[in-house]
């Protein structure tokens, strides 16, 4: 699965290394301190993205979930985990960008 990463991303990344060091390298440590796999650390980040309504993060953990070993369906479920928590609204928004690569997916093609 190829990943595409997002032009401002990769400008704004370039533009200050030291903060995006420091930032994935705390992603790292959070993602080593405990026993969770990555599969399950990506589903979490995936219900967390869609709680602050963040496309760009459920397009990312998504994809990142699938590449650790998830399925479609539990990514789907990992949302739908979340309606009586973040809401109904929340929800399907996060269903219907989670699908922009669940969908490519299941097509066969790259995801974005």
């Amino acid at each position: 699965m190829s990943r595409r990463i997002p032009g401002f991303y990769l400008k704004v990344k370039k533009q200050y290394p030291q903060y995006f060091s420091a930032v994935e390298a705390l992603g790292e440590a959070a993602r080593q301190a405990g026993p969770l796999d990555p599969k399950t650390v990506h589903l979490v980040q995936l219900a967390a993205a869609a709680a602050v309504r963040s496309e760009g993060s459920v397009h990312s953990h998504a994809r990142r979930a699938l590449e650790a070993g998830a399925t479609l369906e539990e990514v789907r479920h990992a949302l739908l985990c979340v309606t009586s928590t973040i809401g109904f609204p929340s929800v399907t928004a996060a269903l219907s960008w989670a699908e922009d690569v669940l969908g490519e997916t299941e097509k066969g093609k790259p995801t974005k």
